[in-house]
């Protein structure tokens, strides 16, 4: 963990690149230096089929859910979550700028009795800055 999830509607494809969204998330995430950096994960999902508001299809959205484990206070998501979500809403200016645009980010805390994981990457990171 962090797993990030992006949702966005499918009339956003001409007025952003969703492959620097994601990266741009990453970034943030790794910089709030709280998150193992071999857990970080984001995804984008576009969403064809939407409506929003009263129906215009010239409106878009993004919808962002961050999951994190367990043992972290709420001063320290509070802050962490700030960092990614004003990262995120500056390059997204441009969308605002040229619509009508929603951008939501919500921050869910997994229950580590009800969370199962296997991951090699956090290992083979230490190996490369051990090794250089």
């Amino acid at each position: 963990m962090p797993h990030f999830t992006i949702e966005y509607s499918a009339n956003l494809d001409d007025r952003l690149d969703i492959g620097a969204v994601c990266e741009v998330v990453r970034k943030a995430a790794v910089e709030t230096g709280i998150f193992p950096l071999g857990g970080i994960r984001v995804r984008a999902i576009k969403c064809e089929h939407y409506a929003i508001a009263d129906g215009r299809h010239d409106y878009g959205f993004l919808d962002m859910v961050l999951r994190i484990g367990e043992g972290r206070d709420l001063p320290t998501r509070q802050k962490a979550g700030e960092h990614v979500f004003q990262a995120l809403a500056k390059h997204l200016d441009p969308v605002f700028a040229a619509g009508k645009f929603a951008l939501s980010f919500d921050m869910q805390i997994n229950d580590k009795d009800t969370s199962w994981k296997r991951n090699n990457i956090h290992d083979a990171l230490k190996v490369e800055a051990a090794h250089g």
